[in-house]
This record gives structure tokens, C-alpha cells and sequence, in this order.
């Protein structure tokens, strides 16, 4: 099983935890990873609501590396994965558009044909390694550990450009990886709601009030931890815990995972190779819970 490997932007930089880790459960996975180290930013949505056309080519961009590679695209990011999907959708979707975008890509050689497919590590877990394959990797069921799925805004909307209505089975994945490790998942109102990220910079104080529901929400049903298939996310419900918990009277207290970090540990990886040392939120007590060393 072979992929055109995106690692996005966050796994490398603000969530640098993550690459590794993801490298890290590929290699347990039988995954071969081709990265596609030229590619560029997908604009993460930000860019596409100033030029949209200009996020689209560089997203053409990187599919037509994938596609001479003949290689389908992984993902380790929702937000990613998200984008990567519209700008898909609309490229294949009209035949104009996408002859006008090739333009762009001339000078470099490139032209994309229309036929990558893009899916986050989640999807490929459960749908092509499937629940039966993943099974016997679990040496480290994480027996006695609740929690709770994140998943965000971008990799469950737009459902039109997600493929949702032909896997429906996609909204409810991180439940079913959550039990395949041995976990118990804990549901809460918020897991498929925004994590604040996206105005942070222009609204702290709702996207603090964001962070401080969601966390507080699933401790309250019995979480031990949460878990999300996007960085963007990781980044805001760790990163910005503390400062939420004392704005609003909470507590800091919930160990934010990556969707890798949680397969790892399941797979027997130590706490170190999957970075968990690295999180503003201590894991420590997580780790203790399934008697886990760091």
C-alpha cells in the first residue's frame, strides 16, 4: 500500500509532534510513504476566501505531482484534507476551469488530468486496512481509557465535497478507531463543531470560550482524553487550554492526542517517539492510567 504523502504545513511546525508520529504508526501500518516534499500550502481555506482561483492552482499543483507519481494522496491533516477536497470537487467538476488552472501550471511542466483521490490516514485506516487488518495491531489495547472523538469542522463539511453521502460511515470513523485500540468512546455535544482556530487571532476571547466548552464538555461525560484527526485543532485545544481554563474557570487538565499518537501508543510505540512530551497538557496521566512509561 503505497502513497503520495502530505504532511501539510502543522505537522512540521506548530505540531511538529506529529509527523514523526504519523511516519512512526505508516511504517506499523505496512504504508509506504512517497512524500511530496515540492508540494505547497492548501491556502487552508484562508487563502481561497481571498482568491480562490489561486488556491485551487496551487492544490492543482500538487495533484498533478501525485498524479505523474500515479499515487493516490494521504493526508495527516482534516483542514487539509478539507480544502484539498473543494478544490477537487470544483476542478473536476468543470472542464474550463480546470483547462484554465493547467495554464498556470505549464511552466513547470505539470497538468492535472482530474483523477487523484485524496484521504486522511482515518479513512484509509478504516477503509482500505480495515478493522480486521488493524485488529491484530493492537499489542497495547488501551483497556480502561475514555475517550473523547474531535473531529472538527473540515473533514465533515462540505459533506458534497467529502463524499459523505457515499461513505456516510466516514462520520463516525474516530468512533470506530477508538474502539479498535480498546478505548471507550466518550460522545459529547461538540465533537463535530469548530475548535476556534480559525478566529483566534481575530476574536480570542470566543475562540477561548470555544476551547473551554469542548474540553470542559467531555470531562464532564467521563473523558480521559480527546482525540482529533487535525493539527489546526490540536493546536488550539492544547496549546490554548491553559489560557481558557483561567479565563473561565475550568481546568486544564485534558490531554489532547493526534490521531497517530493514539494508534501508537495502541501499537505498542513509546510515548517519546510519538512526542507526547511535546504537548502543553500533560499526558502523564493518561499514560499512567493504561500503564504506559513515558
Amino acid at each position: 500500500m503505497k502513497y503520495a504523502f502530505f504532511p501539510g504545513c502543522v505537522s512540521r511546525g506548530g505540531c511538529s509532534e506529529l509527523y514523526p508520529s504519523a511516519v512512526a504508526v505508516a511504517e506499523k501500518l505496512g504504508i509506504e510513504l512517497d512524500e511530496l516534499t515540492s508540494a505547497s500550502c492548501t491556502g487552508a481555506g484562508v487563502l481561497q476566501e481571498k482568491d480562490q482561483r489561486l488556491g485551487d492552482t496551487l492544490n492543482a499543483r500538487t495533484f498533478a505531482m501525485a498524479e505523474q507519481k500515479g499515487l493516490p494522496i494521504m493526508t495527516i491533516c482534516s483542514t487539509c484534507q478539507g480544502v484539498m477536497s473543494q478544490a477537487n470537487h470544483r476542478l473536476t467538476h468543470d472542464p474550463s476551469y480546470l483547462a484554465e488552472v493547467n495554464q498556470e501550471l505549464k511552466p513547470e511542466g505539470l497538468e492535472y488530468r482530474g483523477t487523484v483521490t485524496i484521504k486522511h490516514l482515518l479513512w484509509i485506516l478504516m477503509e482500505e486496512i480495515g478493522a480486521d487488518n488493524l485488529r491484530p495491531l493492537i499489542t497495547r489495547p488501551l483497556t480502561g481509557m475514555r475517550v473523547a472523538p474531535f473531529y472538527g469542522c473540515y473533514i465533515l463539511r462540505p459533506s458534497w465535497a467529502l463524499g459523505l453521502e457515499e461513505a456516510p460511515e466516514r462520520e463516525t470513523s474516530l468512533e470506530r478507531v477508538i474502539e479498535l485500540v480498546g478505548a471507550e468512546p466518550v460522545d459529547f455535544p461538540g465533537k463535530s463543531l469548530c475548535c476556534g482556530f480559525p478566529i483566534l487571532t481575530i476574536n480570542e476571547k470566543n475562540s477561548l470560550a470555544m476551547v473551554a466548552r469542548h474540553t470542559g464538555d467531555a470531562r464532564e461525560r467521563g473523558a480521559d482524553a480527546m482525540v482529533t484527526p487535525c493539527p489546526l485543532c490540536h493546536l488550539n485545544l492544547d496549546g490554548y487550554q491553559p489560557k481558557a481554563a483561567s479565563t473561565h474557570g475550568s481546568k486544564p487538565d485534558m490531554p489532547i492526542l493526534h490521531l497517530p499518537q493514539l494508534l501508537g501508543l495502541a501499537m505498542g510505540l513509546s510515548p517519546r517517539v510519538l512526542g507526547l512530551q511535546r504537548h502543553i497538557v500533560s499526558a502523564s496521566r493518561l499514560l499512567d492510567k493504561v500503564k504506559v512509561r513515558a
